[in-house]
């Protein structure tokens, strides 16, 4: 019994010294180097912090504060703008294929000066020792080759103190995307270790600045993540506007490459360091005399330069569109992880990105993102045709029981359990399922929520027009206030009065989504609860309103789906010898025979 206790002892102790061992190794480990890295990540956050120039005095236009610096400017298919030689900033830049307005007057300006409200740019830089900046935000770099800045021919700026030289190579490609290609020479006599790092800085508060950009996107906020978007270790993390401005963002180190930065509704910034490096990512919030600032960093692993080496690092900076192809092209060109992912798909993702290369597949065989979403429209319900026919079969077996089930509740009108059973049982006599008529709304539901994402997150729906619509993304631009243009003003001062133009300001379509609505409601049984048939014929009304403030594409969308809902469960009605109200009016108006076909 001894040597049993002994064995027994033996194996317990083995076994806790393993769970230990195995604790130290997974839990314990892990988490003091994640707060080790924690704090180092502040203690650089901290020494840096005296690097970002303080306030410079204010500039009346951007064109005011481009004039006060040297700077090489740049112009490509998609891009123009300049480059600021103090620091290697690219603070100037405009999208030249996309404006403010779909008048097309005036080009949307992503980045712009400090010197001026709302100021937004970015670089890559340089640390050394200790942290000790040695190429940042304050230095002047020299332009040593070439004149503008354009795919073909890229730039060569040179910056020369703290014991380095550094010989930068600017290339910008036909989209978004600036590389930057630092030769590092140590020129002293000892050896040095350098660490690259991106910055992205944004000033103001975050509503002013994604205005400046695209007027009202703030208002958009709830709807699609605006804020610090990224890549890490293949895990995305997101982080609002709004908790950005708390002081909150992402700090995390990525062994597997990764990309970090801010984006709008449609616009990104983003930093790629070398994806074969580890790196790490912050945030900080600062606040100064002209206002908050919020910025974005990555730092690069450690270079070891002995005297008289040379080495080369290539890092990169996205700033443009999230136009998918270029997004898509990237991830598989450059190898940067979910880039894709720069575009919020929302929760519905599954649905969304199929339905967004459907509808681009589509627009390229019809030529038109209007014919796409009504060929989409048709697609769906080809799909989902043997669920909405059963679920019209059902409501049209439904309908032919009204008489018979307000038989039922007059004569049993004192005994509502009664009531209750003997309605059930008309339903298994007549084999009836009262709630198969709600399956297609089931499934619909996140169609309509996956669809209106993507009319209202991607730009490719931006400022497409069709018909009257100007821009598929935006509400229906008719009114109601000025007869859909027949008089002489605007449809936006219609829906810009107080209170009532949430009435005369609804346009065309959601009209005619209100008029389907009622229509298709007209060919389902109504509810025998009086109150329940008041609140559904009340529906189309408050419907109307409500999608009069949606995309117009969406509303489009709804419109055609619901005339082929109408066209499909009339057939299926009358197959089933059940007569509809348009039957009946018909009969009533022209003399028509009542009765089944």
């Amino acid at each position: 019994m001894e040597q049993q206790d002994q064995r027994n002892f033996i194996i317990f102790m083995v076994v806790a010294v393993t769970v230990l061992l195995g604790y130290q190794a997974l839990v314990l480990e892990p988490e003091a180097n994640r707060r080790q890295a924690i704090q180092e990540q502040t203690r650089i956050e901290q020494e840096l912090q005296a690097e970002v120039a303080p306030p410079v005095e204010r500039a009346a236009t951007v064109d005011e504060a481009l004039g006060r610096d040297a700077r090489v400017v740049f112009d490509s298919p998609k891009l123009d703008g300049s480059i600021r030689l103090e620091g290697a900033l690219i603070d100037d830049l405009n999208m030249k294929e996309h404006f403010e307005t779909v008048a097309r007057e005036k080009e949307v300006r992503l980045f712009r000066p400090e010197a001026v409200d709302n100021g937004y740019y970015a670089s890559w830089f340089w640390i050394g020792e200790q942290n000790r900046p040695v190429a940042n935000l304050g230095v002047t770099w020299e332009l040593v080759e070439g004149s503008t800045l354009a795919p073909e021919t890229p730039v060569t700026l040179r910056y020369e103190g703290g014991g380095v030289r550094i010989d930068r190579q600017i290339s910008i490609d036909e989209n978004y995307l600036f590389t930057f290609s630092d030769s590092i020479t140590n020129l002293g006599t000892e050896q040095r270790y350098l660490r690259p790092y991106g910055a992205i800085l944004r000033h103001g508060e975050w509503k002013e600045f994604i205005d400046a950009v695209t007027p009202r996107a703030s208002q958009d906020r709830g709807l699609v993540h605006l804020g610090e978007v990224g890549i890490m270790d293949g895990k995305l993390v997101k982080k609002s506007y709004n908790n950005l401005e708390k002081g909150n963002g992402i700090t995390e180190t990525s062994r597997e490459g990764g990309w970090i930065g801010l984006t709008d509704k449609y616009w990104l910034s983003a930093l790629v360091p070398d994806q074969s490096q580890e790196f790490q990512t912050s945030y900080e919030r600062r606040s100064r005399v002209d206002g908050a600032v919020m910025e974005v960093r990555t730092i690069g692993t450690e270079l070891v330069l002995q005297p008289g080496e040379t080495t080369t690092s290539v890092n990169r900076l996205f700033a443009g569109a999230k136009t998918i192809d270029v997004v898509r092209n990237y991830e598989a060109e450059l190898g940067l992880p979910r880039f894709i992912d720069s575009i919020d798909w929302g929760m519905f993702y599954f649905l969304t990105k199929p339905f967004f290369f459907a509808l681009l597949w589509l627009q390229g065989q019809i030529g038109s993102f209007g014919l796409a979403i009504l060929a989409f429209t048709v697609l769906v319900k080809i799909v989902l045709f043997p669920l909405y026919n059963r679920s019209y079969a059902a409501m049209a077996r439904m309908k032919k029981l009204q008489e018979p089930m307000k038989d039922i509740q007059e004569r049993f009108a004192a005994d509502p359990q009664r009531k209750q059973q003997e309605i059930m049982k008309l339903y298994r006599d007549e084999k009836v399922n009262p709630v198969a008529g709600c399956l297609p709304i089931l499934m619909t539901m996140p169609i309509f929520f996956a669809l209106y994402k993507l009319l209202f997150v991607t730009i490719e729906m931006r400022h497409e027009n069709f018909l009257w619509l100007k821009d598929l993304s935006a509400p229906d631009p008719t009114a109601i206030g000025n007869l859909f243009g027949l008089l002489p003003f605007a449809a936006e001062s219609v829906k810009s009065v107080p209170l009532l133009g949430i009435v005369i300001g609804i346009g065309i379509l959601p009209i005619l989504y209100g008029v389907t609505m009622f229509a298709l409601q007209s060919l389902s049984t109504p509810p025998p609860d009086p109150m329940q048939r008041r609140i559904i014929m009340m529906l189309p009304i408050v419907f109307t309103f409500v999608f009069g403030g949606l995309a117009g594409g969406l509303v489009m969308y709804w419109v055609w789906n619901n005339i082929l809902s109408i066209g499909q469960q009339y057939i299926i009605m009358r197959r089933n010898g059940v007569e509809t109200e348009f039957d009946k009016f018909i009969a009533k108006r022209f003399g028509g025979a009542k009765g089944s076909a």
